[in-house]
């Protein structure tokens, strides 16, 4: 109890000379490494080695393993995909990677959220509300960095074409999938991806704005650390103002669309391909 109360009045301290500090013209950036780790159980179950399995895993893992910088103020922030020199050799997965989530932009102020995202050559503006997560927040603690950061957990709703979280169907799901007619199937037959998933964040009151990696927001300090299904996202340095300001702007080249046009705009293309793709004498 004592250990806990001690904690407490430390985190009111750090909240209130934060607040002090990030009333000041203020910006930052935060750089984040990205990782997911594939479930291979429920893929070619009886049609694949676990040799197989294991090579398409890492794969997956190379594909998914990226660096991101979050640009932030107090309202506002942008998140994007550090530039690297990809290794020889990397570039598999080309059709998956077409759905790699390009800059996001999320202003807390006007609840905004717009995405740059190229698929196929075609340059879209995903726009939509910021999706708000009931987040709970306990009493656990831990240190990333110099920053002391407290734990928060919440359920989220994934998106259909998360590839993220994909699984290979369980065989009760797989009949079920066998048993429609061409018309009917979903494009994502094949695959699972769960409806909604449990995420694990820890943020720091030390940096007491409402921003995070990626989608995630919303809570009384800077997010450092996702853990979110299979996926974790680290925030390894933090850079707070430099001395080169960025104006942070939503991006602003593309279509505008809304999230659920975008995923119907994706399934009808993915259909033409497979048509395309039977149509040349692939598999049925």
């Amino acid at each position: 109890m004592i250990i806990n109360r001690i904690k407490n009045i430390l985190l009111i301290v750090i909240i209130l000379i934060s607040n002090q500090i990030i009333s000041q013209d203020f910006q930052g950036k935060a750089y984040y490494f990205s990782k997911t780790s594939p479930d291979m159980s429920g893929w070619g179950n009886g049609q694949m080695t676990d040799a197989q399995k294991k090579q398409i895993s890492d794969k997956m893992k190379g594909m998914f393993e990226k660096s991101y910088i979050l640009t932030f103020d107090k309202i506002s922030s942008i998140y994007e995909e550090e530039e690297v020199l990809s290794a020889p050799g990397k570039g598999g997965f080309n059709w998956w990677s077409s759905f790699t989530a390009g800059p996001q932009y999320k202003n807390i102020n006007n609840n905004q959220f717009v995405q740059d995202q190229d698929f196929y050559g075609r340059q879209f503006l995903i726009t939509d509300s910021l999706e708000k997560l009931d987040w709970k927040i306990g009493t656990e603690t831990k240190q990333i960095g110099k920053y002391l950061c407290i734990k928060a957990t919440a359920v989220k709703t994934v998106d259909e074409f998360d590839w993220r979280s994909m699984r290979g169907k369980s065989r009760k799901n797989k009949t079920e999938s066998q048993n429609k007619s061409e018309k009917t199937k979903s494009i994502t037959d094949d695959i699972e991806i769960p409806k909604t998933i449990n995420v694990v964040a820890w943020y720091t009151p030390q940096i007491p704005i409402s921003q995070g990696p990626g989608e995630f927001w919303g809570l009384p300090g800077l997010i450092l650390e996702i853990n979110a299904d299979r996926t974790t996202i680290l925030c390894n340095k933090i850079t707070l103002n430099p001395q080169d300001k960025i104006k942070i702007k939503a991006p602003e080249k593309g279509r505008v669309i809304s999230r659920d046009d975008y995923n119907s705009t994706v399934k009808q293309k993915m259909i033409e391909m497979r048509e395309m793709y039977r149509g040349r004498g692939g598999r049925k």
